[in-house]
């Protein structure tokens, strides 16, 4: 069966995916310093940020974070430690443990979103029906 021919992408779709780089580093850097505010690392931030939306088995904390569940636990040790998260027994499955944002972990958790400057500086320069936009494209990419 002959190999199906690989069109190059136009130079706008490079364009583009060079710009999504650039915004995706300038996120990261932003989130970065935002969590050093903190004391926290990126990766401490980065699973903060995920059990404010809800618990989650440290397994499932592994994949979201795309790192062996060996690292979760020394992150969430850490976390613990400061008060932030707390270790708890599943309601679905006693043998396994979730991890919970604690109330300072919430509070931490929202610092750390509302302290991105990048949220405050490019997004608010766009207008209400340009983020709805950009929210719409971004969604579209994300889901195809």
């Amino acid at each position: 069966m002959p190999t199906p021919h690989k069109t190059r992408p136009d130079a706008l779709t490079m364009e583009v995916v060079e710009l999504i780089g650039d915004v995706v580093a300038r996120f990261h850097s932003d989130y970065e310093d935002a969590a050093a505010e903190h004391a926290l690392t990126g990766a401490q931030a980065r699973l903060l940020s995920l059990l404010s939306l809800e618990p989650l088995p440290m397994r499932k904390l592994a994949q979201k974070l795309k790192c062996e569940p060996s690292n979760v636990t020394g992150i969430v040790d850490r976390l613990e430690t400061r008060g932030l998260v707390e270790r708890r027994p599943d309601p679905a499955d006693r043998r396994v443990k979730v991890a919970v944002a604690t109330e300072a972990g919430l509070h931490v958790a929202r610092d750390l979103r509302e302290g991105l400057r990048f949220a405050r500086e490019p997004l608010a320069g766009l207008s209400h029906d340009e983020r709805e936009s950009l929210r719409d494209l971004l969604r579209r990419m994300r889901d195809a």
